[in-house]
């Protein structure tokens, strides 16, 4: 599968394998559904030169019996993963134990002819001692041998893992590449109905976020979201009209904050975007203004994950929004969080 967004990370693992350069260790990171796991997928098929037999992994599936670490259709490759059965008190973990590294370090360090390859992901789901047990065979790994660690965040990796690790990032993407990949992903309807560039904003640049949220009907809510906010913003005595907001509140947190970054970036640029009601806000709305609410919708999105009221935190939120066109001062609303 080619994915234009990995294009600048599998030139740089290109140049590696070219140069005869590939670290023993690699940390692929990225958002979450950013394609680390395929990247991973194009690489060792580059280094097998086989991808099929990798493909063939169902590494995926959730298994009904309890299982340490996994076999590929390749001999010597093993993959450790989070959501295993832990044998002890048969339920589904949601970390990577350490019972689970020492095996995948074990295997790992059996002599082999060929190429060893282990992948684990998601690393940030490693708990402590599992990464602990993991540094020796990263510190002094046997010869043909790669070890490949799959992270959302790398921040919630201990910087012994990540030091000794050759860090390559996938970044989010909105180019005119990705923008084309997406459109022949999507049916003539979803390409009339949707634009894309738009989706990718709303995403925050991750195409298989796009056709998760599409596959679900996420952007359809999205769009209701976005849509009733705008008329908030311009006809302020609608403030009350939010009942689809009611059970939604982050998801509407998290659409107010793509508008407001939207916003700044139209009133920076001095150009006008597809949404009327938009371009009306970015010329009425005070900068400064916009910012500080953008910083409010942040808060309010970090404490949402506290026992904070989300509902309050949003109504506080919605008060301001429905003036930012016309605030003479703003407020101190994050003192009533």
């Amino acid at each position: 599968m080619n994915l234009p967004w990995h294009d600048q990370a599998l030139s740089k693992l290109q140049k590696m394998i070219d140069q005869n350069h590939l670290p023993h260790a690699l940390l692929i990171t990225g958002t979450q559904k950013i394609g680390k796991f395929e990247l991973m997928q194009q690489l060792v098929g580059i280094l097998l030169k086989d991808d099929a037999i990798i493909r063939r992994d169902n590494i995926l599936e959730e298994l009904n019996h309890p299982v340490l670490i996994r076999r590929s259709n390749y001999t010597n490759m093993i993959y450790c993963r989070a959501g295993e059965i832990n044998e002890k008190t048969k339920n589904r973990s949601k970390d990577i134990r350490i019972d689970q590294v020492r095996a995948f370090c074990e295997a790992l360090n059996k002599t082999a002819d060929d190429l060893q390859i282990g992948v684990i992901f998601y690393g940030d789901q490693m708990t402590v001692n599992a990464a602990n047990s993991l540094l020796k065979t990263l510190e002094e790994p046997r010869e043909n041998t790669l070890i490949i660690i799959l992270a959302h965040n790398v921040q919630n990796l201990p910087m012994t893992v990540v030091s000794r690790c050759q860090n390559i990032h996938i970044a989010p993407s909105f180019d005119d590449k990705t923008q084309a990949w997406l459109k022949a992903q999507l049916s003539e309807t979803q390409n009339a109905d949707f634009d894309i560039a738009q989706l990718l904003v709303n995403t925050h640049g991750v195409p298989f976020k796009v056709l998760s949220e599409l596959t679900e009907g996420g952007f359809i809510a999205y769009q209701a979201y976005q849509n009733q906010l705008l008329n908030i913003a311009i006809h302020p005595l609608t403030i009350n009209q939010t009942q689809i907001f009611e059970g939604n509140e982050l998801e509407v947190l998290h659409c107010l904050q793509n508008l407001i970054i939207e916003a700044i970036k139209l009133k920076t640029t001095q150009q006008e975007g597809g949404l009327v009601e938009l371009n009306q806000l970015a010329e009425r709305a005070k900068s400064d203004y916009l910012f500080k609410l953008l910083d409010d919708v942040y808060q309010a999105i970090r404490l949402s994950k506290t026992s904070v009221n989300i509902k309050l935190l949003l109504d506080n939120i919605l008060i301001v929004w429905s003036h930012i066109t016309h605030l003479k001062q703003y407020p101190q609303i994050s003192s009533n969080y």
